[in-house]
C-alpha cells in the first residue's frame, strides 16, 4: 500500500479549516506558535522544518510527515538531505521509525514531482 502524502494533507487541510470556523480561537493560537516557532532565529527555517520532520517520523505522524515534506520542497531541501534526517529518525526511533522514515521519502518524492 502506498500512500499518497498530497492527498493526506489536502484532506487534513479540509478539515483544519472545519475546526478554524468551529474553534477559532485555539486554532488561531496554533498558528501562531507555529508561525513563531518555524520563524527563522538562530537557526533558519529549513533546519527548523528538518527538526519537525524528525519529530513527525518518531511520532509516526503520516500528516506531520506529509506537510513538513511539502515545507522542506518548498524551501529548497534536497532529497538527500530528507535521507540524512530520515537516518537520524531511525537512530532515534528504531525499527517502527524506519517505516515512516521511508515514508518521509516517498512524501517528499511525491511533493518534488508534484
Amino acid at each position: 500500500m502506498s500512500k499518497d502524502y498530497i492527498a493526506i494533507t489536502r484532506d487534513i487541510s479540509a478539515y483544519m479549516a472545519e475546526l478554524r470556523k468551529l474553534t477559532p480561537e485555539p486554532m488561531q493560537a496554533f498558528g501562531a506558535l507555529a508561525k513563531s516557532a518555524g520563524a527563522d532565529g538562530h537557526l533558519n527555517a529549513k533546519t527548523k522544518e528538518l527538526i519537525a520532520l524528525a519529530i513527525g517520523i518518531t511520532q509516526r505522524c503520516d500528516g506531520c510527515i506529509g506537510f513538513h515534506a511539502k515545507a522542506l520542497h518548498r524551501l529548497g531541501a534536497t532529497r538527500e538531505e530528507i535521507a540524512e534526517v530520515a537516518a537520524m529518525s531511525v537512530y532515534m526511533g528504531g525499527g517502527p521509525a524506519l517505516m515512516y522514515a521511508a515514508d518521509a521519502l516517498r512524501a517528499w518524492d511525491q511533493f518534488a514531482a508534484g
